[in-house]
């Protein structure tokens, strides 16, 4: 019984499927002139090979943003520019966890 309702369901879907015809997208319209390029837009990456590490830099419209280094002993880590101002801290590749730090109420 199991088997009929599962070819009946498989059945179905390809009876559905085969009634919609497929559906037309239109290409995106072109960028207005004095936007940015497209090009600008993606991350350019710089591998440096050291002795004792590979760094990655990530640099997006020329601007450091990340850096990631991976040194031949431990693990890699990740130096990256958090808030915008060119400062670059240290992330040892674990997710960072931002708690609030508003005041909800004070005792």
């Amino acid at each position: 019984m199991r088997y009929c309702l599962i070819a009946l369901a498989l059945w179905s879907a390809g009876v559905y499927a085969a009634e919609k015809p497929p559906v037309q997208v239109p290409p995106p319209p072109a960028l207005p002139p004095g936007t940015v390029d497209e090009a600008v837009l993606e991350p350019e990456v710089t591998i440096i090979q050291k002795d004792d590490a590979t760094v990655s830099e990530y640099r997006m419209a020329g601007r450091l943003y990340m850096v990631k280094v991976k040194p031949k002993v431990g693990p890699e880590y990740y130096l990256s520019d958090e808030d915008g101002t060119g400062k670059l801290v240290r992330r040892d590749g674990q997710p960072t966890v931002r708690p609030p730090k508003w005041v909800i109420k004070r005792f």
